[in-house]
């Protein structure tokens, strides 16, 4: 396994922490697999460690390549993170080689906070102000595809408030609506796998399912599951993940790795 740490946008401090898988002469030497990014949640205050090398593991014992991104939070604001993340796709597609990825199979993956962050590059990548910012054409940093797990997506009667006030700062009140997600799907945005509980009192489903109606609408192809029973921050519900109180072990939701990977194979 290569494991390193690198910097994916030049003047932040964001870092992007590989988990690759080796190729050998004896099985398929020139194999590229699918890439998948994690962006873990933390309401875009802090990043949650349960969130970011666990689902690394999980995605790499499916023969995929993993990444953590280590992305900017509070205090600093929008766009800088999205901007990171692009970056990351970027940096990933130009060196698929190097590191065994199928550059038509990158998959970008985010929890809580994080899911709005991947789901910000779903339907922003082709907007001017990221080719602003980074070298090259907008189709480097498109994702092939999106993980949304029990993500924030929407500023309006269903949002995580704190999320976007940490993300946005002083820019709240004039730019939450610009950055309601569900608002923002077209044809362009990729196909997406969400996940969710009905029991999410921190953000509620209908995050979800809001962003999962204008993936219809629109003719993107999508997944979504709801599994009756958690609370917010699972991640993967196992033991593994567990962190007391509401993150516990939840039985309902552990085949959501399986279900995601199964939809990897299907579709891409």
């Amino acid at each position: 396994m290569i494991h390193e740490v690198i910097q994916p946008l030049s003047g932040s401090q964001a870092t992007l922490t590989t988990y690759v898988i080796e190729n050998s002469e004896e099985m398929e030497q020139d194999r590229l697999r699918p890439a998948v990014i994690i962006c873990p949640g933390g309401g875009y205050e802090f990043l949650s460690d349960r969130e970011a090398e666990p689902i690394a593991v999980k995605m790499m014992s499916f023969g995929f390549q993993a990444f953590v991104l280590h992305y900017s939070i509070k205090p600093n604001v929008y766009p800088l993170a999205l901007q990171e993340l692009a970056a990351s796709v970027q940096l990933i597609r130009q060196n698929h080689t190097q590191w065994h990825v199928d550059p038509k199979k990158i998959i970008v993956a985010g929890f809580s906070a994080g899911g709005h962050l991947a789901a910000s590059l779903g339907v922003f990548w082709q907007e001017a102000f990221l080719a602003e910012t980074l070298s090259g054409a907008n189709h480097e940093w498109r994702p092939n595809g999106l993980l949304l797990s029990y993500p924030v997506l929407s500023s309006g009667e269903f949002a995580h408030e704190g999320s976007f006030r940490a993300l946005l700062g002083d820019a709240y009140e004039e730019q939450k609506e610009q950055l309601s997600l569900e608002k923002k799907v077209s044809q362009n945005t990729p196909p997406t796998f969400l996940w969710h509980t009905l029991e999410d009192g921190l953000v509620p489903a209908e995050n979800s399912l809001l962003f999962a109606q204008q993936l219809r609408s629109h003719e993107v192809p999508y997944e979504l599951h709801i599994f009756p029973r958690g609370g917010h921050g699972l991640s993967l519900g196992t033991k593994e993940t567990v962190s007391g109180g509401a993150h516990a072990i939840e039985d309902s939701v552990v085949r959501w790795p399986e279900l995601f990977a199964d939809w990897i194979k299907i579709n891409f």
